[in-house]
């Protein structure tokens, strides 16, 4: 799905389809991080069933107000137990299909929110 090619500040994803999506001119299909000002391509796991507490907890040295997660082609939810330190430290935390999650960085992004997208691949 190619997304409307808006004027957005920082990094936008431009386009999503299953195994990849494309942020900026870039096209990635391994798990990532995006922020508006950095591309984080070293982000393990590769698929949901490797996702683990401190996959999620690296986000925190970004200094987000909201995390996206996407999970893959379809919906998961992790456990509590991945979120709560956010949560209760007031930084939203938004799980969906990657697809969604991509459009709703975008949205953040055009917002000036400080998004932090956290994507899974598969």
């Amino acid at each position: 799905m190619r997304f409307a090619r808006d004027s957005l500040p920082g990094n936008t994803i431009r386009a999503y389809a299953a195994g990849q999506i494309t942020v900026n001119d870039e096209i990635i299909s391994t798990s990532v991080i995006v922020t508006p000002d950095r591309i984080i391509h070293d982000w393990l796991p590769d698929s949901f069933g490797e996702l683990e507490p401190r996959h999620i907890a690296r986000l925190d040295e970004l200094q987000p107000e909201i995390i996206v997660l996407g999970t893959g082609v379809r919906l998961r939810f992790p456990s509590a137990e991945f979120t709560a330190g956010f949560l209760s430290r007031g930084i939203g935390v938004e799980i969906m299909d990657t697809n969604a999650a991509c459009r709703t960085y975008n949205i953040l992004l055009s917002e000036g929110r400080r998004v932090v997208v956290a994507l899974l691949m598969t």
